[in-house]
């Protein structure tokens, strides 16, 4: 096998392994056993919140290990492919073979870098808020994009979305919103989205046509389960009821059904409308504030150990991780690492995975951007 391919095709072969021994392969498959065991008794959805965690953590055991035996099979194929060729000076083949190597070593970074979420609680279910910042209607219309856009990444995913909260804008788009990803990791890819996420394009709310700078921001807090305790004093927390917002007509909620949560030492509120009973909004609406408790929590410890400032003081100028321009260029650009793509309808479209990678590695790795200035 010419040197090259030989090289690359190495290279393969030890990211397989050291998937291998991150996972502890032989430990996963009885583990998966075990799960496909409990999965079959028939008293299992008596306890829906027992078996949902069990088909959540059996789903993500098939696809790692899935991931592993695919790849090992599909290197052993392409191998076998080159050296056929080369045996008989067929360099179609070989061409063929070498991109179809290229392909498994762009998804094993992936998994990788996957295989780097190992905090408490990146693989969790995730909680993601969009909130439009300065520039009014447009920002209101961009933070109903951002919120597409996420929708549409988590259905590239395979993730399910349900909405829990929405305020509308006054001419079009949302003040903010708030969903519910889940799915296995949501948290530990979601959480590099957090932060002030600017556009610029030509209005289509300005009768003048001019080019116009909209900010948006993104929360992301994970879902606790029962692994994750937080302590939360109920005289701390002050609850309203109002009635939920709609479309209007035979829609309206005539109901308080709605429910904000209020946590007075931190000022951390939430507010649950999804659902038509008050009783399982306010069920929801505690869920998502001892879940951003226990973010803001995980934000004090980063902040201390790495020495950052996490909050945000504002959200406008100065504060993005993200621009994306749509005139008079086409650009998206990540401040932080630098990544850029010059399809923006492609990364609206849910094509995220590439900017979520380097956060991911950045954050596990250190390092900054090269050359990384902002976009005009």
């Amino acid at each position: 096998m010419r040197a090259e391919l030989a090289a690359k095709v190495e290279d393969i072969r030890q990211s397989v392994e050291l998937l291998r021994q991150h996972l502890n392969l032989d430990r996963a498959r009885r583990r998966l056993a075990e799960l496909n065991a409990i999965a079959e008794e028939p008293d299992l959805w008596n306890d829906p919140e027992r078996a949902q965690k069990v088909m959540q953590e059996r789903t993500g055991l098939e696809d790692s290990i899935g991931a592993i035996d695919r790849v090992t099979k599909d290197l052993n194929d392409h191998v076998e492919l080159i050296e056929l060729g080369e045996a008989e000076g067929d360099e179609g083949v070989i061409a063929e073979a070498a991109g179809a190597l290229d392909g498994l070593k762009a998804e094993l970074a992936r998994r990788e870098l996957e295989a780097l979420l190992s905090g408490e609680a990146d693989n969790n279910d995730s909680y993601l808020e969009v909130h439009a910042g300065a520039g009014g209607t447009d920002s209101q219309d961009w933070a109903e994009m951002l919120l597409r856009m996420y929708t549409r990444w988590c259905e590239r995913r395979g993730f399910k979305v349900e909405l829990v909260d929405e305020s509308a804008g006054e001419q079009a788009g949302l003040k903010s919103a708030t969903i519910l990803v889940k799915g296995h990791n949501a948290y530990g890819w979601l959480k590099t989205e957090a932060g002030v996420h600017r556009l610029v394009r030509i209005s289509p709310f300005d009768s003048n046509a001019r080019r116009q700078t909209s900010f948006a921001s993104v929360d992301v807090y994970p879902v606790i389960d029962d692994r994750i305790v937080v302590e939360i004093n109920e005289s701390d927390v002050r609850v309203d009821t109002m009635r939920s917002g709609g479309a209007g007509g035979q829609h309206v909620n005539k109901t308080e059904s709605a429910v904000r949560l209020t946590h007075m030492p931190t000022g951390i509120a939430v507010v649950s409308q999804g659902d038509r009973s008050q009783h399982k909004n306010r069920a929801t609406a505690w869920n998502m504030l001892r879940a951003k408790l226990y973010e803001a929590e995980l934000k004090r410890r980063e902040a201390e150990a790495a020495a950052e400032q996490a909050a945000r003081t504002d959200i406008g100028w100065g504060h993005q991780i993200r621009s994306y321009v749509l005139q008079p260029y086409q650009l998206v650009k990540d401040l932080r690492t630098g990544v850029q793509s010059g399809t923006p309808q492609e990364v609206l479209d849910g094509d995220l995975d590439p900017f979520m990678e380097a956060a991911l590695a950045q954050r596990a790795y250190g390092g900054g951007p090269a050359e990384v200035a902002d976009v005009e």
